[in-house]
């Protein structure tokens, strides 16, 4: 059978891994007030298991894309899948917070290596003709990930304990990664010369670590502005000392050769953006269905499957526009309406319908569609063969930095709002009597999270003119 016959074969197994990440991701959303229930654990130490999922990704996903030039691309795909099924039993048997946040880490890295190297795979194999269709139905899969996420966590956490959801994606991760390994085709030249930057790779994940710290410290209600601002500290000095690395390195760890072009580095500060946007929702939504609107878990997991489900719907079709209409229209476009929709969420109340919430929720999963396959489809067109698996990777790191920033300025926002209107209580501690707090310090990370919309609009429509692919 040769690499056309295999093409789809390839691609759903691709799409698999897509789809077990984003649904688990989106499972671990709607666990955390149970998970925080069950550790009696404040705010600022259970979004860890949510931050060190994301914060290994994004600092590990570039590392993993210079792996895959050396080694190949299907070995880093597969071994992917195999960490990743471990690490989800690992999570399912976690006696404390501690470890399961540890457990998370392993669970993270099988993610980062399917990640790095799952969008290269698509193009290695795909002509450039039909890039944005197959890139569209990528984009269907991580919407019926996060889509059945929510439903399948709902139903979980209604009957059985929240370590029964990191057991649902152990099978199948075990058979795709040994599909993996027998079906996708191993590379015809690999980049044996190509340097893996160790000092800049360590460098960076420091930066990003220290970074994702001192964001998490300013949220608790005990702060000390001395410790804040030593941490500040070390954050502009582990920068400074990542830039010394990269001054120094032949062939930089950030393809800069990239981001000088307006179009790459547009495309990826758009999608930091939008993810920033998106996932100040994902985090805070299903503590209000919860402890405001008072709904079943079922219940909530049906109501943030609406988003998913807009996407779902949306994601073909922007694929298929992105063949023929430019990235520039389509993409703001999709930023306008997800902005929009975080505009419209500022006005929710203790007293707003399920319907109007969801009709909030479509709208922004509707704009998240029509801006991520047009999106990633005009970098991939763009770039050269040679530098496909370093684009791959680093729209992904900037998928991955967009939900850290954004659970992080959100949960910030958020905890900071709450503390100050309730005399320094932590969400924890939450009582009905608190409820007007919650909904103002809801409110105001929206507000937030709409602002960062605007510049995302701002950011997608300084890009270039669309050009042919090569």
């Amino acid at each position: 059978m040769g690499p056309k016959d295999n093409r789809w074969t390839i691609f759903c197994i691709v799409a698999i891994g897509v789809f077990m990440s984003t649904m688990d991701s989106s499972m671990v959303n709607i666990a955390l007030p149970t998970i925080m229930k069950t550790f009696q654990s404040p705010l600022k130490s259970t979004q860890w298991v949510v931050l060190i999922y994301l914060l290994t990704i994004t600092s590990s996903l570039l590392i993993w894309g210079s792996l895959a030039d050396r080694v190949g691309r299907k070995k880093i795909y597969s071994y992917g899948l195999f960490i990743f099924s471990a690490g989800s039993l690992a999570c399912a048997y976690s006696q404390s917070l501690t470890v399961l946040i540890v457990t998370r880490f392993i669970q993270a890295l099988g993610a980062a290596m399917m990640m790095a190297t799952g969008p290269a795979i698509i193009k290695d194999n795909f002509p450039p003709s039909q890039l944005g269709r197959s890139l569209g139905m990528i984009g269907v899969a991580v919407s019926l990930g996060l889509m059945t996420g929510p439903a399948l966590g709902g139903l979980i956490l209604q009957f059985f304990s929240w370590r029964a959801i990191f057991l649902v994606t152990v099978p199948i991760g075990l058979i795709f990664s040994i599909l993996a390994w027998t079906i996708i085709p191993n590379p015809k030249e690999l980049q044996q010369h190509s340097k893996i930057h160790w000092k800049s790779g360590l460098s960076w994940i420091i930066v990003l670590t220290t970074l994702s710290y001192a964001v998490t410290y300013a949220a608790s209600p005990s702060w000390s502005a001395q410790v804040l601002a030593a941490l500040c500290l070390f954050v502009l000095f582990s920068a400074l000392v990542f830039s010394v690395f990269e001054y120094q390195a032949q062939t930089p760890f950030l393809p800069v050769h990239l981001l000088r072009q307006r179009f790459f580095f547009t495309a990826i500060a758009s999608s930091i953006l939008s993810f920033m946007v998106l996932f100040s929702v994902l985090i805070l939504m299903p503590f209000y269905l919860d402890l405001i609107l008072k709904l079943p878990k079922s219940s909530i997991g049906l109501v943030m499957m609406s988003l998913p489900a807009a996407v779902l719907v949306v994601a073909p079709a922007a694929g298929w526009m992105a063949e023929t209409i430019s990235a520039r229209t389509l993409s703001t476009s999709g930023l306008l309406l997800s902005t929009l929709a975080l505009f419209w969420l500022t006005t929710i109340t203790t007293n707003t319908s399920i319907a109007g919430i969801v009709a909030r929720l479509v709208l922004l999963g509707c704009g998240q569609a029509l801006f991520l396959s047009p999106n990633s489809a005009a970098v991939l067109h763009r770039v050269s063969k040679k530098d496909s698996g370093k684009s791959a990777a680093l729209l992904a790191t900037a998928r991955n930095l967009g939900m850290l920033l954004g659970i992080g300025q959100s949960s910030l926002v958020f905890a900071f709002c709450f503390s100050q209107l309730t005399a320094g209580l932590d969400l924890k501690d939450f009582s009905m009597i608190h409820s007007p707090s919650f909904m103002t310090a809801l409110q105001s990370s929206f507000k937030m999270a709409a602002l960062i919309g605007c510049l995302g609009i701002l950011a997608s429509l300084s890009r270039g003119p669309q050009k042919s692919a090569r």
